[in-house]
């Protein structure tokens, strides 16, 4: 297949560029992957195409604060740096703009609360920078950090917590897995009331999860591979959930490649951990999904590819033009898609 299979039009104003004041207040477009039928509804009602029985995973998977603003010791220039990957210790791999004022040997102060070393320079124009800091780096990131937030949103987001799931914990991710940003705690109380069962994977988001498909063969682009931790309780309910009749729903594409990596290099779910770099576009297999519940994605992504390899081609086609006919809201503060 072809990138240009995925384009479709987007006018730019349907781009959210801040989160509803009511999480679950979002719009969500319900897709029926046997026969392609739309229908249109809001998050909070998503209790009306659940049955009981069913489980939703999610990623817990929390954000870090990764963007943070230094000044160079010698200079007082300030540099901006995007941090990406834990190495050791304090140590980690980042993106520093302008990257000429950060060369190895070079010290930074944040805000009086860390102290940054760039030790080396990697691949692609990677910094190695050690941090100092006396409290957490966590902590401090807490403290000076700002959310990572996608090059297409250019509001700044008032509260940290809004790109954040409220049951998110493992801190490590690049960006948030937004199919997730709908919930409430109210409303999950509310589905597991309804019988409706939730458990946990955590895959760290990567900022390659932007990253643009340049090759116009679809099969010739390298995936970016990210950190995963599937919990034997969640291999339990999911084997439960199937012996019982009951639908395997993932909520995201985090999610979803996280499941199908497992299942596909283990030949069955079982409790690990590892790397994943799996690229699902049409045909694909799924092992395990009975359902997906996602946001709308860039044109020529592969994350529209994946959603295109769950509910087929045309209807994914269809369905993101109905989507911007009604005008509903894209991409990471946008509403929701739910495919089954």
């Amino acid at each position: 297949m072809k990138k240009s299979d995925f384009y479709y039009d987007l006018p730019e104003e349907l781009i959210a560029q801040t989160p509803l004041e009511q999480r679950d207040t979002s719009r969500m477009l319900i897709l029926n992957k046997q026969t392609g039928a739309v229908t249109h509804s809001h998050f909070y009602n998503i209790i009306d195409n659940l049955n009981p029985g069913d489980l939703l995973v999610m990623n817990n998977s929390r954000v870090l604060p990764a963007r943070i603003f230094g000044n160079r010791v010698d200079t007082g220039a300030t540099v901006e740096f995007l941090l990406l990957k834990q190495v050791e210790n304090n140590k980690w791999e980042t993106l520093v703009k302008p990257g000429k004022k950060a060369k190895p040997g070079t010290e930074f102060d944040f805000s009086g609360i860390m102290k940054g070393h760039v030790e080396e320079i990697g691949k692609e124009g990677i910094r190695i920078v050690r941090f100092e800091s006396e409290e957490n780096i966590y902590s401090a990131l807490d403290k000076i950090g700002q959310m990572p937030l996608p090059p297409y949103i250019k509001e700044t987001l008032k509260d940290k917590e809004r790109y954040q799931t409220v049951y998110s914990d493992p801190i490590g991710s690049a960006a948030a897995p937004t199919a997730g940003l709908h919930f409430t705690e109210e409303l999950l109380e509310k589905i597991k009331s309804h019988g409706v069962n939730t458990a946990y994977v955590t895959l760290h988001v990567g900022l390659g999860t932007f990253r643009p498909v340049k090759e116009d063969e679809v099969t010739n682009h390298i995936m970016h591979s990210e950190h995963y931790e599937l919990p034997q309780e969640t291999v339990d309910l999911i084997n439960e959930t199937k012996k019982n009749g009951g639908r395997v729903i993932a909520v995201g594409t985090t999610t979803t490649r996280t499941l199908e990596s497992v299942a596909r290099d283990k030949g069955e779910l079982v409790a690990c951990d590892g790397w994943t770099d799996i690229f699902i576009y049409p045909p694909y297999k799924f092992r395990v999904l009975d359902g997906l519940i996602t946001n709308f994605h860039l044109p020529e992504s592969t994350l529209i590819m994946l959603v295109s390899a769950f509910a087929g081609y045309d209807n994914t086609m269809n369905a993101y033009n109905e989507a911007v006919n009604e005008k509903y809201r894209f991409f990471s503060f946008g509403d929701s898609m739910m495919i089954i």
